[in-house]
């Protein structure tokens, strides 16, 4: 990880992939991740890990399947929001977003279970920036 400062907007600028997370720094054992999103990614879950999602630019969309039923949050540029641990969610961006998530380092982007992935979603646990 670098000494320096990270301009959120240049590791934006240095990759075109969607749904395809770049790791801009580490804090303890968490990763910071910065993506680039549009249109939908799957239905996921991650069983023992809260989820947070900071939306830099755009608008992110977050379908959530809960106890009392299924709804979406809305989340405007500037907005957070933190999926809980064993929620199953489904992020989507129609007009595009980059997004900031904060996750424990190796958490998968397709979480612990998962619908199938299609090729447009990369199932990683996030990329080193510049990679």
């Amino acid at each position: 990880m670098s000494s320096e400062p990270i301009p959120l907007g240049r590791a934006l600028a240095s990759f075109d992939a969607l749904w395809s997370p770049r790791i801009v720094t580490r804090v303890n054992d968490y990763d910071v991740r910065v993506a680039k999103v549009e249109g939908e990614h799957i239905w996921h879950v991650h069983d023992d890990t809260d989820e947070f999602f900071l939306v830099l630019d755009g608008e992110l969309h977050i379908s959530l399947r809960e106890p009392d039923g299924e709804r979406t949050v809305l989340l405007p540029q500037g907005s957070v929001f933190t999926v809980p641990r064993g929620t199953e969610h489904r992020p989507y961006a129609p007009a595009g977003a980059a997004i900031l998530m904060f996750e424990p380092t190796g958490t998968p982007t397709v979480g612990d279970r998962h619908d199938e992935i299609p090729d447009h979603v990369d199932a990683t646990t996030g990329h080193t920036l510049g990679t």
